[in-house]
């Protein structure tokens, strides 16, 4: 080892001091699953440790989240019933609206509340657009998810996450919020959205797994990575203020790409799979949780992500406050 990087790392405070990729816990978003109805508290069966909430209890988390130093929150809606059309995403009191309009009243500017813009968990088939024939039709789609948009913003939403993987969402829901005078809310586009075997355990927690085939059509092909920086240019070029890329660990090239060629931020979402992976292999003694953690949180933004959305939201703020990580 070089002397002077040895002599540097004698002293802990030094070490700490020389660190070249430093974390903050304003750059930690933590996801949460609402569900239609009252007085619900479940833990996740999939993800050990993460709450479903309701409208009326969600508050409960964002306390628990916020004392531990997390202020920005990624929603997921689970409506009472389903359709074709996933009407329940942009109807007026539909779960997400009941909730962003509960936490604006309990938290108001305090916390920044993000909104995911899909159809995948209200429609009756499982697809993050309307099926024709068989098939997803992409046009058909965008109004829907402009108006779920919109009324999520409507609603309190101070970011809007298009996850759907339809072509020209972003400029859909840019025109209508623009023309809606929401020209002030900030897109954050699932640019980067492979077709992952990581998901799995999300699609429980949300029950919105497709109910026939796969979504492979419009999710991309893990196979390949001048699609998603092509795909990324396509959303910034259409007005998405922020880009995420998911998986994040399987993706840290794509994440290391986008970040040397963006002039946007950067994010990383930390999947289900991921964090299910290590809470199984802790479980089972493998691996030390805690360190696993910080260690892979540490290496997406050595990757060069600005963001990083995972369920290990609080735990990762709290080893910045210790000085682990940050």
């Amino acid at each position: 080892m070089e002397a002077r990087t040895r002599r540097l790392r004698n002293n802990e405070i030094l070490r700490r001091m020389v660190r070249e990729t430093r974390l903050s816990s304003d750059a930690l978003i933590y996801p949460l699953f609402v569900k239609k109805g009252q007085g619900i508290e479940e833990e996740i069966p999939s993800l050990p440790g993460q709450i479903r909430y309701s409208p009326d209890t969600v508050a409960k988390g964002i306390d628990l989240a916020q004392k531990a130093g997390i202020r920005s929150f990624l929603l997921f809606g689970i409506p009472e019933a389903k359709d074709e059309t996933g009407s329940g995403a942009y109807a007026e009191n539909g779960v997400i609206q009941q909730t962003l309009r509960n936490l604006k009243m309990s938290f108001g500017k305090d916390v920044c509340l993000i909104t995911d813009v899909c159809l995948c968990e209200y429609t009756s088939h499982g697809h993050c657009g309307i099926v024709h024939g068989g098939r997803i039709d992409n046009d058909t789609t965008l109004p829907l998810l402009s108006q779920t948009a919109l009324s999520h913003v409507r609603s309190g939403s101070d970011m809007v996450a298009p996850s759907g993987m339809m072509d020209g969402t972003v400029t859909a829901i840019r025109t209508v919020l623009d023309a809606e005078g929401f020209s002030g809310i900030p897109i954050m586009s699932y640019a980067v959205k492979y077709a992952s075997a990581f998901y799995g355990p999300f699609r429980e927690a949300a029950d919105s797994a497709p109910q026939f085939g796969n979504r492979k059509t419009y999710q991309m092909d893990y196979h390949n990575s001048r699609e998603a920086l092509k795909r990324i240019q396509i959303d910034v070029n259409e007005g998405a203020d922020s880009i995420i890329v998911k998986p994040a660990l399987p993706c840290l090239d794509i994440v290391f790409k986008a970040s040397q060629r963006l002039n946007v931020p950067v994010a990383a979402y930390s999947v289900s799979g991921e964090y299910a992976m290590i809470k199984a292999a802790a479980a089972s003694l493998f691996i030390e949780e805690y360190d696993i953690m910080c260690e892979s949180a540490v290496a997406v933004f050595r990757a060069g992500a600005d963001i990083l959305i995972t369920y290990f939201a609080k735990e990762l703020a709290g080893a910045i406050k210790n000085g682990d990580i940050g």
